[in-house]
């Protein structure tokens, strides 16, 4: 609530927190060299999905929920645009995951559905769900804040992140602005090293 004048307001909701600040020639990406620990959840098929078991392939990371109204769409969205790019290109050794930051909305099976929605190909895309104790410590592994707000929306940060073949943060992308021939370009790069 805001204090205006003596008046309360409810104060504006907003779906998705703010990001951190970045150099104005970087708005939105970011490079890094940090490990991801390792990670258990399940997948849409209710298959339980071990992040350490998809070393060797480069990995696009984003959060999201099924039920968001903005940003969320968007991000998968754009990862359907770069999996398909990958597919026309004959790629195999990437994943793309969706995490989502709702487990009590987003069963399995919901996310499944969510996922028909993009026309995921499952062998190259997978999107995870868990207890909410087990998707906290992805959460914060990540430093993704996710908070329910009292009209039970989520609020989450908007973050997407390029992961190398041994497992390493190379590239986080912050908010929506990133394109998807940037996050492409990436992947080439990072396809490049040995």
């Amino acid at each position: 609530m805001l204090l205006l004048g003596g008046i309360l307001f409810p104060a504006p909701s907003r779906a998705h927190l703010p990001i951190p600040p970045k150099a104005l020639d970087e708005i939105g990406r970011r490079l890094v060299s940090a490990p991801v620990g390792d990670f258990t959840l399940s997948d849409q098929d209710g298959k339980l999905f071990r992040f350490a078991a998809v070393r060797g392939k480069l990995v696009l990371i984003t959060f999201v929920y099924t039920t968001c109204p903005d940003v969320c769409p968007l991000l998968t969205a754009k990862f359907a645009a770069i999996q398909r790019a990958l597919e026309e290109k004959r790629a195999k050794d990437y994943l793309l995951l969706t995490i989502t930051t709702d487990p009590e909305r987003d069963s399995a099976a919901v996310l499944k559905e969510y996922a028909g929605r993009f026309s995921a190909d499952f062998r190259h895309w997978s999107f995870l769900t868990g207890t909410r104790r087990d998707l906290a410590k992805v959460w914060k592994n990540f430093h993704v804040n996710v908070t329910k707000t009292q009209s039970g929306e989520v609020s989450h940060t908007t973050y997407t992140t390029l992961v190398d073949r041994r497992g390493k943060r190379r590239v986080d992308y912050y908010g929506d602005r990133w394109q998807d021939k940037e996050v492409l370009r990436d992947i080439r790069w990072l396809a490049s090293l040995k």
